[in-house]
């Protein structure tokens, strides 16, 4: 048994640009282009970026909730990209996500009951007494009680929401859960007890993550290791500790420049980017961060760095180091 449950090998996702009369094809948004990381058994891996820069294209990817254009997917030592729908429903038992907004992820029209147990009902697992019972545990674990099995979404509130989104997905007991920003949509207050939900839910259940945020406070908080985006490009992999102690591609750099500090006494510079964020339909040749790098040089415009190891699992893409 490896220790690495996912492992994704230059993925690449394309979405077609339609015009014209007869819808052509005109162009392609490059959401993903051609990334490569693993997530090991049992972590939480941290995938930060700013918005669109094609964190949660990957995640769906992965869960084949969309079709990647090119590139491999293993789960644990299984080709995803290569299954019929038929395996692949065998193996949605072990992979899910939970959504990034609660007031749409769930049907309106059903009752949490439904909702929690549409899984056990559709897989075939429960039914009956049996199917209420495995309800009720689910609402349970999420910190939900009997007296919420037959109400309706609108009577919750966002934190209650994603509760129960967080039951539904942990209905078929998988292994592997994406959480797409969970707590985004959820207020600053909610947002730490949501969080410690998730930690408690990953040690009890030895689940393992793909944790997708544009908050580096919650990323800290949550991960392991921490994967940056940008563009559709992976530009610097390390542990969660030694990227906030030390971010070594210019734009981690940035992105974390923009982190509060808590301590009045201590200060940071905030690195401000010039430029506008290129449009990923035509991405900048060589490094993608290029146009906007104060510290570029020749080389950055032409070549696109690849993701180096520079020691101790730090992964970089930048021609500097």
């Amino acid at each position: 048994m490896t220790d690495k449950l996912v492992e994704v090998r230059n993925l690449v996702k394309y979405f077609p640009i339609k015009g014209g009369i007869f819808l052509r094809t005109l162009g392609f948004v490059h959401a993903v282009d051609s990334i490569s990381f693993h997530i090991k058994r049992g972590e939480a891996f941290g995938l930060v970026g700013e918005s669109g820069c094609g964190k949660t294209t990957v995640g769906r990817c992965i869960l084949r909730l969309i079709e990647p254009t090119s590139g491999e997917i293993y789960f644990d030592g299984l080709n995803v990209v290569q299954l019929n729908d038929a395996e692949m429903r065998k193996l949605r038992y072990k992979m899910q996500m939970v959504f990034q907004n609660p007031y749409a992820s769930l049907n309106p029209s059903a009752r949490v009951h439904a909702i929690v147990g549409e899984p056990l009902l559709i897989n075939r697992i429960a039914k009956g007494e049996d199917l209420d019972k495995k309800v009720l545990e689910l609402l349970f674990k999420v910190g939900l009680s009997e007296d919420h099995l037959n109400r309706f979404p609108h009577e919750f509130s966002g934190g209650q929401r994603q509760r129960i989104g967080i039951a539904r997905a942990l209905a078929l007991n998988p292994e592997f859960i994406v959480l797409d920003e969970p707590t985004s949509m959820l207020d600053v207050s909610v947002q730490a007890q949501m969080l410690n939900l998730l930690k408690d839910l990953q040690k009890e259940l030895q689940l393992t993550y793909l944790f997708i945020s544009h908050n580096l406070s919650v990323i800290e908080h949550m991960s392991n290791r921490i994967a940056v985006m940008y563009i559709g490009k992976i530009v610097e992999i390390a542990e969660a500790r030694e990227i906030f102690l030390e971010q070594l591609h210019p734009y981690t750099q940035a992105l974390f420049s923009t982190v509060p500090i808590l301590d009045p006494d201590m200060k940071r510079d905030r690195i401000i980017l010039g430029g506008e964020v290129p449009n990923p339909a035509n991405p900048p040749s060589g490094c993608r961060f290029h146009p906007r790098c104060s510290l570029r040089i020749p080389k950055c415009k032409e070549i696109e760095p690849k993701l180096a190891d520079i020691g101790n699992e730090h992964l970089v893409a930048c021609h500097l180091l």
